[in-house]
């Protein structure tokens, strides 16, 4: 106990930060911190900031006048609003689920060495990062073979799974399970599915959080894939919704003679620059919310262990 105790003291001793030290990295991840949040909140001001205060003296932190013009808008237009946020949702959700159980069942057998085909399998994930089909290619097999054009599978499954989370996921697995822990499981019958789901995700929550914000980010931010497949209105995505709101705008703007009087004159009337920093708003605050959320298994799963001393 003694030896221990001595022991302890030692490490602490090591790790041990000074005053002065402990202040500069304070100050220093205080302000890396403000660089990080100041940006969103320069955002907010600008989507409330109003088109007249924009145009005399710019973006500014402290704009002549307030306006809720953008919001009132994208109020207008409520209803495919929130039809598209449910459909970011539903694809979000369900994109990220699906892709976090695939990504790391493939980098799990990946990463096993006694399983044959790990070296063929590493080379199958492995190429698609240097080499690609072309869009023609993965359009027509898209839509002409697997049928996804104006579905919603269109928007799940072409982002479904990237090679990058395939080698991160086997990386861990490869440097963080032990394989004394698998053949121990073995020993005790348990089969190659329990000893997954009962034994390996349990201690794995940091890989499956990181693979998660990785996938919740990509879905979520993501508006060419409804650019590329879909046509129907109901199936927007919400930021190819938004995208699409602010092109037609500026569209109306800079051919009225084209779309008629009614429709230049409220093209001209619309808050522009605010309305596109409303939009960037209503983008990044939901996902910005969804981030505490995942840093919590983020710290849980790094005090997770299997194999005690």
């Amino acid at each position: 106990m003694a030896k221990k105790k001595v022991y302890l003291e030692g490490l602490e001793k090591f790790n041990r930060v000074s005053k002065p030290t402990n202040v500069i990295l304070n100050i220093l991840f205080f302000f890396l911190a403000f660089i990080c949040v100041v940006p969103v909140i320069f955002l907010i001001i600008i989507s409330f900031s109003s088109e007249d205060s924009i145009a005399a003296i710019g973006y500014s932190f402290w704009p002549q006048s307030w306006s809720l013009d953008a919001y009132n808008e994208i109020w207008k237009m409520r209803s495919a609003v929130l039809n598209a946020v449910g459909i970011s949702l539903v694809v979000t959700i369900v994109g990220t689920i699906i892709g976090v159980f695939l990504t790391t069942t493939m980098g799990y057998v990946m990463s096993r060495p006694v399983y044959k085909l790990k070296t063929l399998l590493t080379w199958i994930v492995f190429i698609p990062m240097i080499f690609n089909g072309g869009l023609v290619a993965i359009y027509f097999v898209n839509t002409q073979a697997l049928h996804l054009k104006d579905t919603i599978w269109a928007l799940i499954l072409t982002l479904l799974i990237t090679p990058f989370n395939v080698i991160i996921a086997k990386t861990f697995f490869r440097t963080t399970i032990p394989d004394a822990l698998i053949e121990s499981a073995k020993i005790d019958g348990a089969s190659q599915l329990k000893i997954y789901f009962q034994i390996v995700l349990p201690i794995s929550l940091p890989v499956l959080a990181t693979i998660a914000l990785f996938l919740a980010f990509g879905y979520w931010n993501d508006w060419y894939q409804s650019l590329l497949y879909i046509t129907k209105d109901n199936l927007y995505s919400l930021q190819a919704l938004l995208q699409q709101m602010q092109k037609n705008i500026e569209y109306m703007a800079k051919n009225a003679a084209l779309v008629g009087v009614n429709a230049s004159e409220y093209a001209a009337s619309m808050p522009k620059e605010s309305f596109r920093m409303a939009i960037a708003v209503i983008i990044v605050v939901p996902i910005a919310c969804a981030y505490p959320f995942f840093q919590r298994y983020f710290i849980s799963g790094l005090t997770v262990g299997a194999v005690k001393g």
